[in-house]
């Protein structure tokens, strides 16, 4: 039981978890803001403003940066692994998402000439816009910062 006392009581990981869990609750905010309507797949779903991703990582290193210094090696590897996150929901899961939205158009076409498909469609929103990443990395940072 000392082991979850541990994980727990880190500060770098309550620092992410606590940037996740609001970046994903301005999900949910956002989303019934705009639409109207509670949409429970931006609970713990990807993709939209912000990145929670982004938060996660920005707060991690933010957090180590505080705890450990700026010029440590451990900062080193997660400002590393926080650029590769933010480049990913950038780059290649906004890619895939974009992709995914041309075949799902074009089965909806197909569909319409009497071509059926079993499966459901393909996941649309998996990455993020340059804004979207931006503005989690923000947050991300906020809560490293208010934490520290």
């Amino acid at each position: 039981m000392w082991v979850f006392r541990e994980i727990f009581s880190n500060q770098v990981i309550r620092a992410a978890v606590l940037a996740w869990a609001i970046a994903q609750g301005l999900k949910v905010a956002l989303t019934f803001a705009i639409s109207r309507r509670f949409d429970s797949t931006r609970v713990f779903g990807s993709g939209g403003m912000p990145s929670s991703h982004s938060a996660l990582a920005c707060a991690m290193v933010t957090t180590i940066g505080f705890k450990e210094g700026f010029s440590s090696p451990i900062f080193a590897l997660g400002f590393c692994f926080a650029g590769i996150v933010m480049y990913d929901a950038a780059g290649v899961r906004r890619s895939t998402g974009q992709n995914a939205a041309v075949l799902n158009h074009l089965l909806d076409g197909l569909a319409g000439n009497g071509f059926t498909m079993s499966e459901e469609r393909l996941k649309e929103l998996v990455g993020h816009t340059p804004i979207q990443v931006l503005a989690g990395a923000l947050l991300g940072i906020f809560v490293g910062i208010l934490l520290s």
